[in-house]
């Protein structure tokens, strides 16, 4: 693959394609069709997913003089519609005594809404959510398209209303010292449908080396960066090593919904429980080639494969910095079922390649860094792939089960 080629595919797919929509399953097609004029086999896998179509949103505050004023706001998906009033309490803090004022209040968070902030809020009584972001020195006023997630509501859990703000409105709510809030959304929910794309190419044994990357986008983004360059990466490596002899078969998973709670990747680990046994290592890119960070791999497998992996680097002059732990990305639930799991990614400061937002744009990325980036994975994969016997240990080490238990909330994190 050249720069030409690269360039191509980032202009290609120069749109927001989130899960679950029409421009997500165009753009799984057209990976699909990417595989296939390699000569490898691709085909598509849909799975579930749960919609929801705001079709209004608002948020009015009251300072304590009395004045309204009207904040522009998008009503978080999945969160139920209906309307509800409260004092308004800014939270920048969820320990047990700041969780105290939560209660019969609206409530302006700091942070995301994640499962343990969720339900401590319900168990204290909150009324209504509000988050934002953004930055107060960005000139836009975007306003990002937040969902209350299933896994973290619960199965047949309760619903609170939320809305997601401007940064910039943020702070002038509280510098306003606003006393009291309205919230009201109202939407259409639904079931939808994402999808994987799979691709392989076969081994001389039935064991797999599997590779992944997320072909989805955040409500704001473009994906370039996040993570049209993993998507590239899987490409890269697919052209490199197709129509060769490898012990190993590679798989080839381009992951749909992985911006909504690593949808896709659960979905397929679940689709294929019974194959997972003959998974030797899932490798998975998530942000590659931009002009400017470093290069790191996270390993969710024994400590060993840490120290390889930097010889690796290091025999071939190629920087890195490599870890043992839990990537936020596909590789997680791989490692979740017992597969050993690595993911590489090069990481800029959000002030040189930020993404989730407008600014995740093709010109953040390097054709010639993505090409290097590409050519040092291809080559780790070949290594792996050609093994007699894949050296890593298929064993996930209790630091890092205790690691996945926290990421995956099944588990409060240790302060």
């Amino acid at each position: 693959m050249n720069k030409r080629q690269v360039r191509q595919i980032l202009k290609d797919t120069d749109y927001i394609h989130i899960s679950g929509s029409p421009e997500e399953k165009k753009a799984a097609e057209y990976l699909k069709a990417r595989c296939e004029e390699l000569g490898v086999k691709a085909w598509l896998e849909e799975f579930e997913v749960q919609i929801g179509e705001v079709q209004s949103a608002s948020l009015t505050v009251r300072t304590r003089d009395g004045k309204e004023k009207e904040i522009p706001c998008k009503g978080f998906r999945l969160c139920g519609s209906g309307t509800v009033e409260a004092p308004l309490v800014y939270l920048p803090d969820l320990d047990p005594a700041s969780l105290t004022r939560a209660k019969d209040a609206i409530v302006l968070l700091d942070v995301g809404v994640g499962y343990f902030t969720y339900h401590d809020l319900l168990d204290n009584g909150v009324k209504g959510i509000i988050t934002y972001d953004g930055n107060v020195h960005y000139r836009d006023r975007d306003i990002d398209l937040k969902e209350l997630r299933p896994h973290v509501v619960g199965e047949g859990g309760t619903k609170t209303l939320a809305v997601n703000i401007n940064a910039k409105d943020a702070f002038a709510i509280v510098k306003s010292g606003a006393v009291s809030a309205k919230i009201s959304v109202k939407q259409k929910e639904s079931s939808g449908r994402s999808r994987n794309v799979i691709a392989e190419i076969p081994g001389e044994t039935d064991e797999w080396i599997v590779l992944s990357a997320h072909l989805d986008t955040t409500p704001l983004s473009r994906g370039s960066y996040d993570n049209m360059t993993g998507c590239i990466g899987l490409l890269m490596v697919m052209d490199a090593l197709k129509g060769q002899a490898h012990r190993y078969g590679l798989r080839f998973v381009f992951c749909g919904s992985e911006e909504r709670g690593l949808l896709g990747s659960k979905a397929y680990a679940a689709a294929h429980e019974s194959e997972l046994e003959k998974i030797a290592l899932n490798i998975n890119l998530d942000m590659i080639g931009t002009y400017m960070g470093h290069f790191l791999a996270r390993v969710s497998a024994e400590e060993a494969l840490v120290s390889f992996v930097r010889y690796f680097a290091a025999q071939r002059g190629f920087g890195i910095r490599a870890s043992q732990g839990v990537y936020s990305s596909d590789s997680t639930p791989f490692a979740d079922k017992g597969v050993p799991a690595l993911s590489f990614a090069r990481i800029a400061g959000p002030s040189q390649a930020t993404i989730h937002n407008r600014y995740d744009t093709p010109d953040l990325l390097s054709d010639e860094q993505l090409l290097k980036d590409g050519a040092f994975i291809t080559e780790f994969t070949r290594f792996m792939a050609d093994a007699v016997k894949c050296p890593v240990k298929r064993e996930i080490p209790e630091k890092v089960k205790k690691s996945l238990d926290e990421y995956l909330a099944r588990k409060r994190k240790e302060d």
